[in-house]
C-alpha cells in the first residue's frame, strides 16, 4: 500500500487498508464517477466508509455491488 496513506491511516488512528479493500474503494470511485456526476466519487467512498464504520456490514466490495446496482445501463468494469 501507498506510505502516505498508511501513515494517514495511522495519524487517525483507524486500520490501515488491506489492498483488496483499496482496489474496491478505487472501483467504487470508479463507476461512481462515470455514471453519475463525476464529484459523487468520493462522496460515494466516504459513505461507503461510514456504513462500515456504523456497523452496517458494509465492506467495500458491498458497497461496489450496491452502487452498480443503482446506476443506470452498463457501468466500467460490470460483467
Amino acid at each position: 500500500m501507498d506510505d502516505w496513506l498508511d501513515r494517514f491511516a495511522d495519524a487517525l488512528a483507524v486500520p490501515r487498508l488491506e489492498p483488496a479493500e483499496a482496489e474496491a474503494l478505487l472501483d467504487l470511485a470508479r463507476v461512481v464517477a462515470h455514471g453519475t456526476e463525476r464529484r459523487n466519487a468520493p462522496l460515494a467512498t466516504f459513505l461507503a466508509g461510514r456504513a462500515a464504520a456504523g456497523g452496517a456490514g458494509t465492506g467495500a466490495s458491498s458497497a461496489l455491488a450496491t452502487a452498480r446496482g443503482m446506476l443506470p445501463g452498463p457501468t466500467p468494469g460490470r460483467s
